[in-house]
């Protein structure tokens, strides 16, 4: 569904050239929940940003489905990135626009009737549980209401993938498992491909079925989430397990604690 061969992606800094990613080798099949972790600056997001060619990359080839996105031409990546609906850690929703309208905006752009318009809404907001609050301002709900939001936005020119960029890092935790158990939901009943980009551990290992690791722009290791966490092979998967435990002991003390 997905194949990235030999991605590499730089930026000019005032410092000079610096590497972001190197040589990317995926492959993540159609209907999977695969996720990337890595820390602050390994180059997670901006490997998703080059999925849909937010970010141009310098090097290698990206193919989604039967489209290699780095051949298109603006018109054919346009028409291409309608089937890629992408959600954001910090929403990036319309504040002045109602809940319907802003799930409706990505319809109106790619030319939809008013009446399809309409009917689309009402079928999303229904999946995402919203449909009280069609006529809501963003100010109007909570983090978790506006993330899901974000989900019906995604999804309202019937995408076939799903980018995740650390979606659930601005939520608490029992509203990241209701995103994350909305997004299983979504994924079985859609059988939508989603690639969901995060640090956070416990993320990877409830909701992702394969996992890479990434570290200063390279895969360090990929798999399936139970082998790369049961018996990880990198460094960097290693210290990421501990980190995560060493952080539930301290919890785990803390409430004891109290």
């Amino acid at each position: 569904m997905i194949s990235i061969k030999n991605l590499g992606k730089s930026f000019n800094t005032p410092y000079g050239k610096v590497e972001v990613l190197k040589g990317i080798n995926l492959e993540i099949k159609k209907g999977d929940i695969f996720g990337i972790i890595g820390f602050s600056g390994a180059g997670k997001s901006t490997m998703v940003r080059c999925l849909n060619l937010l970010e141009k990359p310098d090097e290698g080839t990206i193919t989604i489905g039967d489209k290699d996105m780095t051949k298109l031409n603006k018109k054919e990546l346009r028409k291409a990135r309608e089937k890629i609906g992408m959600i954001f850690q910090q929403f990036n929703l319309f504040d002045s626009k109602t809940v319907f309208d802003n799930v409706a905006f990505p319809l109106k752009v790619a030319g939809y009737p008013k009446n399809k318009i309409n009917e689309r809404v009402h079928e999303i907001l229904e999946l995402v549980e919203l449909k009280d609050k069609e006529k809501a301002h963003p100010a109007q709900l909570s983090g978790g209401q506006k993330q899901r939001v974000g989900i019906a936005r995604a999804l309202a020119n019937n995408p076939d993938v799903l980018l995740s960029d650390e979606a659930t890092s601005a939520l608490d935790p029992q509203t990241t498992y209701s995103i994350l158990e909305l997004l299983k939901n979504i994924n079985k009943k859609l059988n939508l491909t989603i690639v969901l980009i995060t640090h956070e551990l416990d993320v990877v290992k409830y909701c992702c079925n394969n996992v890479a690791v990434i570290e200063r722009g390279v895969i360090m290791e990929e798999g399936s989430t139970d082998e790369v966490f049961l018996n990880p092979q990198s460094d960097t998967a290693k210290v990421f397990i501990d980190i995560t435990n060493n952080l539930q002991i301290s919890k785990e003390k803390e409430v004891t604690a109290v």
